[in-house]
């Protein structure tokens, strides 16, 4: 089965930190690019950071960056989200996804909630 899973949400309190992790079952993410996302009640789904298949080319929305840090290890088949000086404005279910030509996939998504 061709899945991509999301772990590491959590309740913590603002200013903490999480790592989330995207792995992927039965195909491998060596040429896909791979995006976050996350979506608020009542919001609109958003980018949050986007890494290229080498990593060698990463992007982050204004309200993340210098606070989040996107990564990869192929060799694992994985991609993770390391997250710092969380804010109760990132609470949200996070998503990642993966693209690759015609070819894409989401995960199911895993809750962040950031509140004291």
């Amino acid at each position: 089965q061709l899945q991509l899973v999301e772990s590491g949400g959590g309740l913590v309190q603002p200013g903490g930190s999480l790592r989330l992790s995207c792995a992927a079952s039965g195909f491998t993410l060596d040429y896909y690019a791979i995006g976050w996302f996350r979506q608020a009640p009542g919001k609109e789904r958003e980018g949050v950071s986007c890494i290229s298949s080498s990593g060698g080319s990463t992007n982050y929305a204004d309200s993340v960056k210098g606070r989040f840090t996107i990564s990869r290890d192929n060799a694992k088949n994985t991609v993770y989200l390391q997250m710092n000086s969380l804010k109760p404005e990132d609470t949200a279910v996070y998503y990642c996804n993966a693209a690759y030509g015609a070819s894409e996939y989401w995960g199911q998504g895993t809750q962040v909630t950031v509140s004291s």
